[in-house]
């Protein structure tokens, strides 16, 4: 058994439950902020391993590592009219019977006194806030996480450095060959003696600030003679070489070929660079409108993981993946032959990904999402801001126990992606090659 990949699975679960742990608490702080009585805060879903009791609130860990709740009394209101404290024992029709089976149990807890420490009696606003908390938190987890990956670590990078992989002879591209043969002829740089490690600064008195800044001054230049300043041991120096003409991939189109340009011929080596906070922003930004993307086409994108469950299809590097996967995924890159930067670059991004995904999936308006009680405390505040400048009576709370048989209907959806997300994770997984 590699032990590393087990040691990886645990550490990567245990940063997503942690996750969990926080979005949880997102919610709990403000809830208690603002009066409401939490009986529960838990970590995990089925029978409870480890708990205890502060206060009003029991605090655990379930078995099942594959999310969290708290429980707040009083999250849907009585029937209109009705004591707060009585609820029908009849009903008609089946969708009413299961909303006046959860609206007595959304009572049971109520205790006398606790009449004004229900959820449903808050300002719609305070309940936004409350609702908002968790997601919240994933955004900050996924931000803070984000700005370790680019300010801590930095991001891959070419740099103006030459590469020991940096081969010595011409080789055309036409040839497709990746090693030099008897006879090919040496490349400028072999010529003018660069060696690996050379970190090129200059070209032609232009300052050379990137990889990128490189391969254009080379190539616009064409062939003939030219002075490159590099740093060599941390001493500078400048050397003159003569560029020779070549024809080489377009740098921003591959597919396409640019014509005898100025040919150096170096490789550039890889580093990470630490980045700016201006750029976590734009990074987030940028991840958050994939992410996004994802969620939109999330029915499409189960139809894949359906083929890759059945059929034996590639899974897709963009579509979604469940807790096993991602498990796998953290043992994976705790056993590869990653050196130890890349490691923890790896498992960074990924909980920053996880954690961005989870924050905006909790923001769709459907119950039982975060984002569906928020829709309601929204809609409340707008109907009683209506009602004000109408000059018409205030209105009653939202009744979100009327979509209770759509929001079942959601939650046996999500319970079947989620049991086919387990089964493709497991028979056809995502890898780091993947």
């Amino acid at each position: 058994m590699n032990w590393f990949y087990v040691v990886g699975i645990i550490l990567f679960l245990l940063g997503l439950m942690i996750s969990i742990a926080l979005h949880e608490l997102g919610h709990l702080v403000p809830a208690k902020f603002f009066g409401v009585k939490v009986t529960q805060y838990m970590v995990g879903f089925g029978s409870t391993a480890w708990s205890w009791r502060k206060g009003e609130t029991e605090y655990g860990i379930k078995w099942i590592p594959f999310g969290g709740y708290i429980r707040m009394i009083g999250m849907l209101p009585p029937r209109p009219g009705e004591d707060p404290a009585k609820v029908r024992s009849t009903a008609t029709g089946p969708f009413q019977g299961l909303i006046e089976s959860a609206r007595e149990a959304a009572l049971e807890e109520v205790r006398p006194g606790d009449e004004n420490r229900v959820f449903y009696r808050k300002k719609w606003w305070q309940k936004v806030i409350i609702m908002s908390g968790g997601p919240l938190m994933n955004f900050v987890l996924a931000f803070v996480f984000s700005a370790i990956l680019l300010v801590g670590i930095g991001l891959p990078a070419d740099a103006p450095i030459v590469s020991p992989a940096t081969e010595t002879c011409v080789i055309p591209i036409s040839e497709q060959r990746a090693a030099c043969e008897p006879g090919d002829q040496l490349t400028p740089a072999a010529q003018a003696g660069l060696k690996p490690g050379d970190h090129m600064v200059s070209f032609n008195g232009a300052m050379i600030g990137s990889w990128d800044n490189a391969i254009r001054l080379i190539r616009s230049h064409g062939p003939g003679p030219v002075k490159l300043g590099i740093v060599r041991d941390g001493k500078p120096m400048t050397i003159a070489l003569t560029l020779i003409a070549q024809d080489r991939p377009n740098f921003a189109d591959p597919e396409k070929i640019d014509k005898n340009v100025g040919f150096l011929g170096v490789r550039p080596t890889k580093v990470r660079e630490q980045q700016s906070i201006g750029q976590v922003i734009g990074y987030m930004g940028g991840q958050t409108v994939r992410v996004a993307g994802s969620i939109f086409n999330l029915p499409e994108k189960m139809v894949g993981i359906w083929h890759a469950a059945f059929s034996g299809d590639e899974r897709d590097p963009e579509g979604p993946v469940g807790m096993v996967g991602a498990g796998r995924l953290g043992g994976e890159i705790l056993a590869s032959d990653l050196s130890n930067e890349e490691k923890i670059a790896t498992f960074v991004s990924l909980l920053a990904g996880f954690n961005l995904a989870i924050g905006m999936f909790n923001l769709i308006p459907l119950l039982p999402l975060d984002g569906g009680h928020i829709a309601g405390g929204l809609w409340e505040g707008l109907k009683r801001a209506y009602a004000k400048v109408m000059r018409r009576p205030k209105p009653k709370y939202v009744d979100i126990a009327k979509v209770l048989p759509l929001t079942y209907a959601a939650a046996l959806a999500m319970m079947i992606m989620a049991a086919l997300l387990i089964y493709a994770d497991l028979v056809n997984p995502l890898t780091l090659t993947n």
